[in-house]
């Protein structure tokens, strides 16, 4: 098992950060992403550049506060979670995702992985966003 967990504020509203990230419609901000698929308001599935899919099941979405899925592909199987906070028009996020490795040859890669997949995710993000971060991404 994996786990990476990333947190960084932007100087932002709530509102404007949960839009983009939760809009599956609008992905083209991703450097990482060719398509997403919407099956339905609580399945879809991500194409990278490369054309991996990976499929994803929302568990939980309450506005403004927490978005979860379950996602699995051909090499892993997982959970993501991310929660959102406000304090003064700055918006914190706090992205965790744990998985499960299908290859045992995985194991020792999977967790340089995740962080640096969700610190890029981080970065395209601030680059769509147009707002400034309050400090530097966390990455752990």
């Amino acid at each position: 098992m994996a786990k990476a967990n990333v947190k960084v504020t932007f100087l932002c509203p709530i509102k404007r950060v949960w839009d983009v990230v939760t809009d599956l419609s609008h992905h083209e901000w991703r450097s990482d992403m060719k398509a997403i698929n919407i099956i339905d308001e609580n399945e879809f599935v991500e194409v990278t550049k490369a054309g991996k899919k990976t499929k994803f099941t929302v568990t939980a979405k309450k506005e403004f506060t927490v978005w979860e899925f379950d996602l699995e592909n051909e090499t892993i199987k997982g959970h993501w979670t991310g929660r959102f906070y406000e304090y003064r028009e700055k918006t914190t996020l706090d992205f965790t995702e744990v998985v499960v490795p299908k290859r045992f040859y995985l194991k020792p890669l999977i967790g340089f992985y995740l962080r640096k997949q969700q610190k890029q995710y981080f970065i395209d993000l601030k680059k769509e966003l147009g707002c400034e971060e309050a400090g530097k991404i966390q990455v752990f």
